[in-house]
């Protein structure tokens, strides 16, 4: 059976990226590896092994353009309400809160926040199928 380990995506300005990844969801550098022409970094955090591969190809100086395929990399958290107002307080901007019911049930609530790429990051609340 398959395991699903990291997500990767391309960053502009590594110090940047990892202090948001940091600061926004408590990830650590796990491991930092430096190519001849771009450097990985390996992101993670007790919660769970997945991990955030940040790629930085050294000869970039320009944004990524993220296209219309990308979607988004997700966290759930215990109390959404303190996570938005402490990403608010960062200067992070999140997203208003939304949250879609299903057959008169709650199935999901969530906002979302842009990392300093561009990336989209759904941050939800431990509820049901979303822990």
């Amino acid at each position: 059976m398959a395991k699903a380990i990291h997500s990767m995506i391309r960053v502009l300005d590594e110090s940047r990226s990892v202090e948001f990844y940091e600061a926004a969801f408590g990830l650590t550098s796990i491991e930092r590896i430096d190519f001849d022409g771009f450097t990985l970094i390996y992101m993670s955090n007790g919660e769970s092994s997945f991990e955030v591969e940040l790629t930085v190809n050294k000869d970039r100086t320009e944004p990524y353009d993220l296209g219309d395929g990308y979607g988004h990399i997700a966290f759930c958290v215990d109390d959404l309400d303190a996570e938005h107002a402490r990403l608010e307080a960062a200067g992070y901007g999140p997203r208003k809160i939304v949250e879609f019911n299903r057959d008169g049930h709650p199935f999901a609530r969530f906002f979302f926040v842009q990392d300093p790429d561009g990336y989209q990051i759904e941050v939800l609340q431990r509820l049901g199928r979303f822990h």
